[in-house]
């Protein structure tokens, strides 16, 4: 038999820390990342700027990075999202070039096969001393679907079937040490096993869902739920939504959510500078093919919020905006998190560039709010 790598306990994982309010990143690997915006600082995603920002985020304590796999843009003058970086790929890179953050690989269950994705995944933890994370995608974007020739499923649940097959198949092959045979619905296989397997005890998971077939499979499977956030009322209510479903069937799901971010001195700059690449500069056709396609094919935001955050989408892919100074963007996350929200993905226009300033004067605000403890 192989040797295994060294258990780690799955509390051991960043994800996992003390901090009330974890924070990450979102769309690094994405071209223009979350802003549909055409202005010339827009964030450019190439391996350079990735790994400044990986590197910057692990000095400062973020928790995690978080990518989007994407295989076709949103067109537009920029086509918004038509350069990525391939996620399990990019994972493997910047954990090679970190030590303690949590890099999560995103994973279409529609398009990757449940024994390569284990073998990758595995291999990852090794190379990262057991900081990889998964964040499970069952599938909503038909020209993606359309690209790879497979059939878009015309009811939302079979996609969540065939993702919880998917996930438990991944789920056995982290764990048996013999060789099974795998006869289900989706997929078969004879005489399987994979090793070695995960250095973590089990690999963290986010799954991002609104709709009831999607909350369920989190509810079942996922550490972190990742959804949106629009006022925090509605944070709150999804939390208590969340920790009770959970709690019925075992199992402890956080929430997780997504913001953007637009820290200047002064408030005045702050909103002349969003106003400049969210309305003025906004890359209005990309915009609204993303809205479409959210509205036709996805459940992560409903009809009403679409209707009511088209601005929002251009500054930030429908995240929740942080404007202003660094007292009044720490001051918006510590009521954030009395909401319950366990943490929350960090994007700016220039993510390497406007990081620094947010983690000199924002991040000591939130330790002296006790949200974070300062990196030792």
């Amino acid at each position: 038999m192989a040797t295994q790598g060294k258990l780690m306990p799955h509390s051991s994982a960043p994800m996992f820390n003390q901090n009330r309010l974890k924070l990450g990143t979102f769309s690094a690997n994405c071209s223009s990342g979350m802003a549909v915006t055409k202005v010339a600082e827009r964030w450019d995603n190439n391996w350079e700027n990735n790994l400044d920002l990986v590197k910057q985020c692990d000095e400062a304590g973020i928790e995690f990075m978080l990518p989007i796999a994407r295989w076709i843009g949103y067109g537009g003058d920029t086509d918004f999202h038509g350069d990525v970086l391939e996620t399990v790929t990019w994972a493997a890179g910047l954990a090679a070039h970190s030590q303690n953050i949590q890099v999560f690989a995103t994973v279409h269950t529609a398009f990757n096969h449940p024994i390569v994705v284990a073998k990758q995944l595995a291999t990852l933890d090794q190379l990262s001393n057991g900081r990889i994370g998964l964040n499970v995608v069952a599938g909503w974007n038909k020209p993606e679907y359309d690209a790879f020739g497979v059939d878009l499923p015309s009811e939302h649940n079979d996609r969540y079937a065939m993702a919880q097959e998917w996930f438990d198949y991944v789920s056995r092959l982290w764990k048996e040490d013999h060789a099974f045979d795998w006869e289900g619905t989706f997929f078969r296989g004879k005489g399987v096993y994979g090793r070695p397997h995960p250095v973590q005890s089990r690999i963290p998971v986010i799954n991002a869902a609104a709709s009831e077939e999607g909350r369920a499979f989190a509810m079942r499977n996922a550490d972190f739920l990742f959804t949106p956030v629009f006022d925090f009322d509605q944070a709150k209510a999804t939390v208590d939504e969340i920790s009770q479903k959970s709690a019925s069937v075992g199992r402890d799901v956080n929430v997780l959510t997504f913001c953007t971010v637009v820290c200047r001195p002064t408030q005045q700059e702050a909103e002349d500078y969003l106003h400049w690449y969210a309305n003025e500069n906004a890359d209005w056709d990309a915009v609204d093919n993303l809205m479409t396609l959210q509205g036709m094919h996805a459940q992560s935001f409903t009809k009403e919020a679409l209707g009511m955050f088209r601005d929002r989408f251009a500054a930030g892919h429908g995240g929740f905006p942080l404007v202003g100074t660094p007292d009044h963007i720490a001051d918006q996350l510590a009521l954030l998190s009395e909401t319950g929200v366990a943490g929350t993905t960090l994007s700016f226009v220039d993510y390497a560039k406007e990081f620094p300033f947010f983690r000199q004067e924002v991040l000591p605000r939130l330790e002296a709010k006790g949200l974070r403890t300062p990196v030792k």
